[in-house]
């Protein structure tokens, strides 16, 4: 009985497993006209030197690659493993960079360089209120920051003197050492001599 009984089971799991096998053999293959394909992630960049010279970037973040146009060549990088920022090299050319700032370097020497004109600033009013901006003189945008506050990104406009920024939301404007920051055309900071 227990020997007739072990068959029986030991059929069952034949069959079943044999019902699997057909169910994922009948499992229909996508027609290759079907599959989707995946375009490259590529992102462009353009830097210039303090001496004007212009360094054109291509990023193919999918291949891990980066393609220069310097010095009327072509250079082709494969991308490293950066504690921080960008690192690219090749047997010949190595670029390195964080944020906007780059160095380009061929055979250990810098052929080319570019750092954003970047001033952090903090002023204070006799409410205690403390404004932390960061310039970036290159891009023409500042960072501020009032009392710790989240993060204010606003951009340069033409002002008659002293400097102006502004986003939809606030505007900045300031003459030497004294600032006012709006929010919604309302006052939320100045240092101005009262």
């Amino acid at each position: 009985m227990k020997k007739n009984l072990a068959i029986a089971m030991l059929v069952l799991v034949f069959l079943g497993a044999c019902k699997q096998s057909a169910k994922q053999e009948s499992t229909e293959i996508p027609r290759p006209d079907t599959v989707e394909s995946v375009a490259d992630e590529i992102t462009t960049s353009t830097s210039t030197n303090k001496d004007g010279k212009k360094l054109e970037l291509v990023f193919n973040n999918t291949k891990g690659t980066v393609t220069l146009s310097f010095d009327d060549e072509t250079i082709e990088l494969i991308s490293q493993k950066p504690a921080s920022g960008i690192w690219y090299k090749n047997n010949r050319y190595e670029l390195r960079g964080k944020g906007n700032d780059i160095v380009l370097r061929k055979d250990e020497n810098i052929v080319f360089e570019h750092q954003d004109d970047i001033v952090n600033l903090e002023v204070k009013n006799t409410k205690g209120d403390v404004l932390n901006m960061t310039f970036n003189n290159t891009e023409g945008t500042v960072k501020a920051y009032l009392n710790g506050g989240d993060q204010l990104d606003l951009v340069q406009e033409k002002a008659a003197s002293g400097v102006w920024y502004k986003n939809d939301q606030y505007e900045l404007r300031g003459k030497g050492d004294n600032y006012d920051l709006l929010k919604d055309g309302k006052t939320v900071f100045t240092n101005w001599s009262e």
